[in-house]
């Protein structure tokens, strides 16, 4: 179990990438749902012992994170959104240095180390082959493997599926799915679909502070009756904007459908739609930019 504490974290310029998070992440994968700028990697960086929060506590298990960030990183597997390799070396050379790195000195067993996870990445036919030539989905697939090196308790990807095509995306979420049932994996993401594959529990990050926890279905399940669809001109969304509470558009043969979050039937056309994860995130961005525009609204009244 990872418990944060009361976790913030603010740069030296003032930004307040963290405020006052507090989460329980259980064995399997959960989900870490934000837009960009939200302060996901901020706290993915921050759980990896890569940077110490500015105030709260981390606990892995019996480590205390901030105190002993040595001992979490023995048990730690990462994957960050941009990670760096020697790109002319081959894959199975690139893993057996980090295995080296990671404590395996004995040569056998890094072999055989090296060998399972190639084959387990699906890149054994490929081993011999400079990363430099990879495609973005082989070197996602070599990002894992290395984090599984040492067999760790904690694993953290970090925007893994971005700018993958669908076969290599669901390529890499099977294979997540397959390291994520007895360790606990964190994947951060802003992603809907990923999050809805994958995680039995999740959480919506935005401005820095966690806007919801729960388990995906039953967060659909607090929707149910309250989100409504309707086509409209792309000249009407603006008026529809001032008339209801609109939680995301999207365009459909050159015209705009928009899903409002209604508790009532509204009338006007709308059709009441069966809620799915993707309104539970959008409507849950639009409760967090709309609280501290009615604070700033009161203040400026008073």
């Amino acid at each position: 179990m990872l418990e944060l504490a009361h976790v913030t974290h603010v740069y030296a310029n003032g930004t307040r990438a963290l405020d006052d998070v507090s989460l329980s992440v259980p064995n399997g994968m959960f989900g870490l749902l934000g837009p960009n700028g939200a302060g996901k990697s901020t706290l993915m960086r921050t759980v990896a012992t890569l940077q110490t929060p500015t105030a709260g506590s981390i606990r892995f298990g019996a480590i205390d994170v901030i105190a002993h960030p040595e001992a979490l990183r023995e048990t730690l597997g990462y994957l960050p959104q941009d990670f760096g390799v020697y790109p002319r070396v081959s894959a199975y050379d690139m893993l057996d240095h980090m295995a080296v790195l990671k404590g395996i000195a004995a040569a056998r067993e890094r072999k055989e180390t090296v060998e399972t996870l190639l084959n387990q990445t699906n890149l054994w036919s490929v081993r011999k082959k400079a990363i430099a030539g990879f495609s973005g989905g082989m070197r996602q697939r070599f990002g894992i493997a290395q984090a599984l090196i040492g067999n760790p308790g904690l694993i953290i990807v970090d925007e893994p599926t971005a700018g993958l095509d669908p076969e290599e995306r669901n390529r890499f979420l099977n294979l997540l799915a397959e390291i994520g049932e007895n360790v606990v994996v964190i994947l951060s993401t802003h992603i809907v679909e990923d999050v809805a594959d994958l995680c039995p529990r999740m959480a919506v990050l935005a401005a820095g502070r966690i806007q919801l926890e729960g388990a995906p279905l039953a967060l659909i399940e607090q929707t149910r009756g309250s989100v409504w669809a309707k086509t409209i001109g792309r000249d009407e969304l603006d008026e529809a904007r001032l008339r209801y509470e609109v939680i995301s558009t999207r365009l459909f043969a050159g015209r705009t459908i928009i899903h409002i979050l209604s508790h009532d039937d509204p009338g006007d056309g709308f059709a009441a739609v069966k809620g799915g994860l993707e309104d539970v995130y959008f409507s849950t961005l639009a409760r967090s930019r709309r609280v501290p525009a009615e604070a700033t609204s009161s203040a400026v009244a008073a």
